[in-house]
């Protein structure tokens, strides 16, 4: 063997052998500190809202009105999300975001005839902390 080759080999050696001196540290969690280290659980819940209000669609009064009700519903519905959560699942609720989206829209009605309105559609999402 070369000089360098050995050199490389003691060296690879020695270290292993460092390395197998070092004591080994496995710390044995009892029951209670693996409960008191564990955070608690959180989940993110998130919850949709689709509907239609009839109504006119110009930029009057009556139709400005009528955006500021339908975001009023969405709005209304994510303040009572996190009671709801509360009551059956969750410890404590946090409201993240709301986000709502109102279209103009012709909906068809029964007799064929369009109804003008808006498309309202609502998104909620909460974090939560389960009981």
């Amino acid at each position: 063997m070369n000089t360098a080759r050995i050199f490389l080999v003691a060296l690879f050696v020695s270290s292993g052998a460092a390395f197998a001196q070092v004591p080994s540290f496995r710390p044995v969690p009892t029951d209670l500190a693996r409960e008191q280290s564990r955070p608690e659980s959180t989940v993110r819940v998130q919850s949709s809202m689709n509907f239609f209000i009839p109504g006119l669609t110009n930029e009057g009064e009556e139709a400005q009105k009528l955006r500021e009700r339908a975001k009023r519903v969405i709005y209304e519905s994510a303040a009572r999300e996190c009671d709801l959560l509360r009551d059956t699942l969750a410890k404590d609720c946090r409201l993240e975001s709301v986000n709502s989206n109102i279209d103009r829209q012709f909906a068809p009605q029964f007799n064929q005839q369009q109804l003008e309105g808006y498309r309202v559609n609502g998104q909620v999402s909460l974090i939560v902390t389960l009981k």
